[in-house]
Formats: C-alpha cells, sequence, structure tokens
C-alpha cells in the first residue's frame, strides 16, 4: 500500500524539490478579476470575484461565484456600506452611511470591518463590504462569462449582511448549494436547491453560528448525507474540521471531530472543509485548505476511507498549492489561496480557488500525480 503513494521524482521534471507537487497553474491566470463582474448598482464598486463552487452542468462549466462589493464613498470622516432590507415582501440593497466623529465606540481602523469592544472581546457591529452569490458560466472550463446580476437575492434577515463561500454538490440531478449565511447573528449555513440554475428553493439555515466551510458529499455512505463543517470555538478548542450526517440534508447530527489543526507549519492557524469532496477507486479525495498562524492560506488533500469517511488514509505533508504567484501574495487580502469547488473529470483534479480573495483562477492535477503527493497516515 505505501509504495502506491511513494513520491518519485523524475530528474528531468520542472519540480525539483519534493516538497513542489506538479500542480499545473492554467498560464490564462487569472481567470476572472473584478474587470469582469457589473456592480450591482451604479454606486456600488466591486471588491472582489472569488471563493467559488464548481460544477458542470449539461456541457457548461459552472462557477457560482463570491462577489464583495462597497459603496462609493469620498466623503471624508465618512464610511458607507451596503446592506439587505425588506421591501414591500423583496429583498432590496439599502446603504448606511456614518459619521465617524459621531461613534466614539466603534473601531473603524480595519478597512473590511467596523468593530466595538476590548481587545479580549471584539465584536463585528457592520461590515463594509457585502458579499452575494454571481453565476460564471464556460464551455472550456477558462473562458468564463459572469452573469449581470446575483443569481437570489439574499435574504434580509438570516443573509442581511452577505452570502459567502458557495459549495455545490449535485446528488440525482439536484445541485445542493450551500453556502455562508452573514447577519449581526453571527456566520451561518444556509442551503438552497436547483435543478437548472434558474429556480431555486430555499432550504434555510443548516448550520448554526459560527459554522462553516460545510461541504457535503455527492452520495449517500451508509443509507445517510454526510458533510463537513468547521466551528469556530471561542473558549475551548480550536477551528477544525468535523464531519456530521443527516438523513434529509437539512437536520444534521451524529457530529464528530475529524481533524485539528498542527501545532507547527502551514497548518497551525485554522483548517476548514474546502471543496465538496469526490469519489475515486481508491477512495474519496478531500481538496481542503489551512492557515497558518500568520493568515497564510494553503490547500492540501485527504484520501479517505469509501464506506468510512472518519478513517483517513493518506493526506498531504506539504502543502497541494501555497500561494507564490504574485495574483495569490497581493490583492484584497494577499498571501490566499481557498478553494470552494473542483471538478474531476478525465483522472484531472480541476481545482478552481479564490486568489488574494479578490480573483479566480484555476490549478490542475492528475489522479495520479495527486496520490504520489500524499502521505500514508
Amino acid at each position: 500500500m505505501k509504495e502506491m503513494f511513494k513520491l518519485e521524482i523524475d530528474e528531468s521534471s520542472q519540480y525539483d524539490s519534493p516538497n513542489r507537487t506538479p500542480i499545473m497553474r492554467k498560464t490564462e491566470n487569472p481567470l476572472l478579476t473584478v474587470a469582469d463582474v457589473k456592480p450591482s448598482r451604479e454606486d456600488f464598486v466591486v471588491d472582489g470575484i472569488f471563493n467559488c463552487g464548481a460544477t458542470k452542468y449539461g456541457e457548461e462549466y459552472i462557477l457560482l461565484c463570491r462577489v464583495a462589493e462597497s459603496v462609493k464613498c469620498n466623503r471624508d470622516g465618512f464610511v458607507a456600506f451596503p446592506v439587505i432590507v425588506e421591501h414591500k415582501g423583496k429583498s432590496k440593497f439599502e446603504v448606511v452611511v456614518l459619521e465617524k466623529s459621531n461613534h466614539p465606540e466603534y473601531d473603524f481602523s480595519d478597512s473590511r470591518t467596523i468593530t466595538k469592544g476590548s481587545d479580549a472581546y471584539r465584536n463585528v457591529v457592520y461590515l463594509t463590504s457585502f458579499s452575494h452569490l454571481r453565476v460564471a458560466r464556460s464551455k472550456d472550463g477558462i473562458h468564463f462569462n459572469v452573469d449581470e446580476k446575483p443569481l437570489i437575492m439574499p435574504d434580509p434577515v438570516s443573509e442581511c449582511w452577505g452570502m459567502e463561500d458557495p459549495r455545490i454538490t449535485c446528488i440525482d440531478r439536484t445541485y445542493y448549494i450551500n453556502y455562508t449565511a452573514v447577519s449581526p447573528d453571527g456566520a451561518a449555513t444556509a442551503l438552497i436547491t436547483t435543478n437548472d440554475f434558474k429556480s431555486f428553493e430555499r432550504k434555510g439555515l443548516i448550520f448554526l453560528p459560527e459554522n462553516k466551510d460545510v461541504a457535503i458529499f455527492p452520495e449517500k455512505i451508509n443509507g445517510k448525507f454526510w458533510a463537513f463543517n468547521r466551528p469556530v470555538p471561542r473558549s475551548i478548542g480550536n477551528p477544525d474540521i468535523w464531519l456530521s450526517e443527516s438523513e434529509d440534508m437539512v437536520h444534521w447530527g451524529r457530529h464528530r471531530h475529524f481533524y485539528s489543526i498542527s501545532d507547527m507549519g502551514w497548518e497551525n492557524g485554522r483548517i476548514g472543509g474546502g471543496a465538496p469532496p469526490f469519489r475515486t477507486e481508491r477512495g474519496w479525495v478531500k481538496i481542503y485548505h489551512a492557515a497558518d498562524k500568520n493568515s497564510r492560506y494553503c490547500l492540501g488533500a485527504f484520501l479517505l476511507d469509501i464506506n468510512d469517511p472518519m478513517k483517513i488514509i493518506a493526506k498531504s505533508k506539504t502543502p497541494l498549492i501555497e500561494p507564490e504567484m504574485g495574483y495569490e501574495t497581493e490583492g484584497f487580502f494577499g498571501n490566499v489561496v481557498f478553494t470552494c469547488g473542483c471538478i474531476f473529470e478525465n483522472d484531472i483534479i480541476k481545482i478552481y480557488y479564490g486568489a488574494a480573495d479578490d480573483k479566480i483562477c484555476r490549478a490542475d492535477i492528475t489522479i495520479d500525480d495527486l496520490y504520489r503527493h500524499l502521505s500514508i497516515i
């Protein structure tokens, strides 16, 4: 069994270190940037398109992208940001404007958030940008066109601060889309379904705050739906990966701790669900993300037992892909590669990932090269 995963180094290869993997970034990277996205309103600015779910729908490649927008505001001493409110039974954008001098209780030093409280317990009171979901479509998986409007307007209660980081799992021709629903009550996980990416059914919240990075398996295992998730404890415990089961995809239980951060190295900060897993002849492959204590995000992979995903056969000892290119190290939030979706076809894993929290890229690796990258647990 161990020989199956032995890393063999080809002297003629461009990969000159056993710590590097033969993963190939597309020369067209980045595939999507803010220049490819039309703002939702004329007074909005697109800050990023990133962290997309990925799937095939017929002959099309579908990316369900997180699009972050902020409000144009050139008034010194003021900050403006969008939220979702209910108006005549429908969701609509509304702009909130704050004069900083009128709110000495707030901390405006981080351009991404407005907070209050002490360093020991600092609470976010507003986000300065708003994320929603947009569809991007392609015939070749490289050249994408982004829809001009959001996929679905956020709910004015549980998603009034945004919809983030979608994952797509297809089961029996139904596409299950889970994402982070953000509101003043916290970051929860919500679920919608579709059969055509035109009409949708809301299933509501499926994991309470703060629990996100949910990745659902594409088939039942032992008669149950399974999903990775990542609760974030405030006192005891770490931001680790858990596994849960469900009868109906809505009510989840039998929660079990799956994998923890390490004490050192590239996984010592936080670890999360990444892309939905996919089946191979050797087991489930799961692309995941991890960050170190400096918030440098990398990607790795697990190989799991096909009948019991709690059993890890092998995993990445070193990152499968890490921020190295300029479009990964520089951006809205640099030194980040983060995936919410990959497509496995013709023995190639096509990983779509967010780079520096403002653009979408792709990197490919063959399944055999991935096996050689993994280390037996």
